[in-house]
């Protein structure tokens, strides 16, 4: 038997209580008790007066294949060398307490695989794999020249993904059923960093999007829906998809729909930031892609505010990639001064984050019987200032596989 006592923190348990100073006791990688001055025999003691013990933490929309995009950097960079880097990203997620992720497209099965036989450390993983688009949409890498040049390039375990009717649509899920993804993602509308699409245009049909939801639920999986446009919210919502990734263009119908559902929203409110912030570095950024940057921007932090307001279910996600990998903390701030709070914008990005998921029967609190995922983070949960250089140390199944900065993951 294994066992580990946090010892005088703060407890956040991420079920809706308050904060209340407390012990966790874990035992062969479980929670067993929840208390105060708790009487155990622990092998290991982590003291954690002056810190708020957290569950790990999810990041629901990531992309480890690639972060802050260039395309004159995507031409010089060989075609295995990401996979390489996303090592490092992993790495520099799960450093900030971020134990679980959905990669929104980029990863395939090897990566994932890579993490889950423990070949590299790296947050547990759920990938989309890529992420269907209509022709002409998001997802479409066509530029005016001629030339077909993404971010992402197709190979072996990431299929193609531009897709035209119900039955490209529903052929197309198949083959990534069939390549190991464990969530199918759809642009239902245009985005910021697609050469010629439009954020403020819907895209696919109801029929499309009937075809793609069947097949998804035929496997077990659930939907995804890169959705910015109010129309593509709502065609998305119609459709059956779980949650809209990003929601910028959010009207009072979008989110009566999104009540009405129960659909999820994983705002990112980090990417239009993580853009414009790049613009302002140096990077080689489109005309076109900058403009709708600044576009969005003007629009996004108001939708989820209104969205907050009506009551919709919310759970945390970056685009990180779009940013930096490693940066994911800042999202819990930009939520909770946008109208959450600090204390829900703590559950968001942990028992929320873990219901979209479908994983909440084993994470996303601190319950007996949970998995031990536990965060140490220095000072109060309300304090959201400097959190990236305050996580103490990162448990995985009661494994402490990050300490203090500096100090490499085992």
């Amino acid at each position: 038997m294994t066992s580990t006592l946090f010892r005088g923190g703060t407890v956040l348990d991420g079920t809706g209580s308050p904060p209340a100073e407390g012990d966790v006791y874990v035992v062969d990688g479980r929670v067993a008790q929840v208390g105060t001055g708790l009487d155990v025999d622990a092998e290991e003691v982590v003291e954690c007066a002056g810190s708020t013990v957290l569950p790990g933490l999810f990041d629901c929309h990531v992309h480890f294949m690639f972060e802050q995009p260039d395309l004159m950097r995507v031409l010089q960079t060989p075609f295995s060398l990401p996979f390489f880097q996303a090592v490092h990203r992993m790495r520099a997620t799960l450093g900030t307490g971020v134990t679980w992720v959905r990669d929104a497209g980029g990863a395939d099965l090897g990566v994932a695989e890579a993490v889950r036989r423990g070949l590299t450390p790296g947050p547990r993983m759920q990938i989309a794999l890529t992420m269907l688009s209509q022709t002409g949409g998001h997802g479409d890498d066509w530029h005016v020249c001629g030339a077909e040049l993404g971010l992402l390039p197709s190979h072996p375990g990431v299929p193609s993904a531009v897709v035209d009717g119900p039955a490209e649509m529903r052929r197309k899920v198949r083959e990534l059923v069939r390549a190991g993804a464990d969530v199918i993602k759809v642009a239902t509308s245009g985005g910021v960093l697609s050469p010629l699409s439009n954020p403020r245009h819907g895209h696919f049909r109801d029929d499309e999007l009937e075809a793609l939801v069947t097949e998804a639920s035929a496997a077990g999986l659930h939907v995804m829906a890169h959705a910015q446009a109010a129309e593509g919210i709502k065609t998305a919502v119609r459709g059956g998809v779980r949650s809209v990734e990003h929601g910028i263009y959010l009207d009072e119908e979008a989110i009566g729909l999104m009540l009405e559902h129960g659909t999820w929203l994983v705002p990112t409110l980090s990417a239009p930031r993580a853009v414009l912030a790049q613009a302002e570095a140096g990077a080689a950024i489109s005309d076109r892609v900058l403009e709708k940057a600044r576009m969005v921007a003007e629009v996004h932090d108001d939708s989820f505010r209104r969205a907050v307001e009506a009551g919709v279910r919310v759970a945390m996600g970056t685009d990180s990639g779009v940013g930096v990998h490693g940066t994911n903390l800042e999202e819990v701030r930009l939520m909770a001064d946008l109208g959450l709070g600090a204390q829900a914008a703590w559950e968001a990005t942990t028992r929320s984050a873990a219901e979209l998921l479908g994983v909440e029967e084993d994470f996303g609190t601190l319950e007996p019987g949970k998995v031990a995922d536990v965060v140490v983070l220095d000072g109060a949960h309300d304090d959201l200032d400097g959190l990236r250089g305050r996580v103490r140390s990162v448990h995985q199944g009661g494994v402490r596989v990050v300490a203090r900065e500096g100090d490499a993951p085992r």
